[in-house]
């Protein structure tokens, strides 16, 4: 889905449960959909089940040299009150950018695809707070653009690639 599309902007359901087949089906098109993106833009370390037309609450992460990484009912429960600026961009609209503010570091509570509840405690290191943000506001149909800092700061993907790109996130290259 793409930005403008009114299913962006939906409030998720909760899973009831993780361990249902169709919830296994759901994350193998989500992980098929960012090695997708990311092979095609180099761009892409999570998605959320409502890019792909899934009203559900499922996240999923693939990060650089990491383990595929499902969260099912993914829920912030504690948030710094520290925050930072990062640059953002989305799947959804990756022709532009911006610049938002996040919490320095997070709490999630989420479920496995056994069901089993886990705690992560997400602060800058592989910049997982701000993705973690990023991915969980997408369930509540909530987008970067509702976060920017200053709308100055908003810039299409090729200035974003001059200017910015060797200080972001996104300067490191996708794993084999």
């Amino acid at each position: 889905m793409q930005l403008g599309d009114p299913g962006l902007r939906e409030v998720a359901a909760r899973i009831d449960d993780p361990t249902a087949p169709e919830i296994r089906l759901l994350i193998a098109d989500l992980a098929d959909t960012l090695a997708f993106w990311r092979a095609s833009t180099g761009y892409g370390r999570g998605i959320a089940a409502p890019q792909i037309g899934a009203a559900k609450r499922v996240i999923f992460l693939q990060l650089p040299a990491a383990e595929p990484w499902p969260l099912i009912n993914p829920e912030i429960t504690r948030r710094s009150p520290e925050k930072i600026v990062v640059w953002d961009a989305c799947l959804s609209f990756l022709s532009i950018f911006m610049q938002v503010e996040r919490h320095r570091e997070i709490v999630v509570r989420y479920q496995d695809l056994q069901g089993e509840r886990k705690e992560i405690h997400a602060g800058e290191e592989r910049n997982l707070s701000e993705l973690l943000q990023h991915e969980i506001d997408h369930l509540d149909g909530i987008l970067a653009v509702d976060r920017i800092t200053d709308i100055r700061t908003l810039c299409t993907r090729e200035e974003f690639e001059k200017r910015y790109r060797a200080q972001s996130p996104y300067a490191v290259a996708a794993a084999g």
